[in-house]
C-alpha cells in the first residue's frame, strides 16, 4: 500500500518534515518514491509547501494520506 505521509529531518529539538510518498512498509526515513513538499513547525507562521499537481496525481491512483498529512492538505487548500 502506498502512503502520504511525512519524512523528519533537521537537527536534534530542530525538527522539519518533508511530505513523502513512500510504501507502508518502509521505515519513516527511509526510502520513498517522490517528494511532494515540505513542512516547518517551528516558523511563525507555520511554513507548508506541497505541490498540489503531484499531490492530486496520487491521491487520484489510490495513495492513503496520513492523519497529519490530511490536515496538512485541508490546510493547503488540495483535499
Amino acid at each position: 500500500m502506498v502512503k502520504i505521509r511525512l519524512k523528519r529531518m533537521g537537527a536534534h529539538k530542530k525538527p522539519f518534515y518533508r511530505v513523502v510518498v513512500a510504501d507502508s512498509r518502509t521505515p519513516r526515513d527511509g526510502r520513498f518514491i517522490e517528494e511532494l513538499g515540505y513542512y516547518d513547525p517551528l516558523k511563525d507562521p507555520v511554513e507548508i509547501k506541497i505541490n498540489e499537481d503531484s499531490a492530486k496525481k496520487w491521491l487520484e491512483t489510490g495513495a492513503q494520506p496520513t492523519e497529519t498529512v490530511k490536515k496538512l492538505f485541508k490546510q493547503a487548500g488540495i483535499i
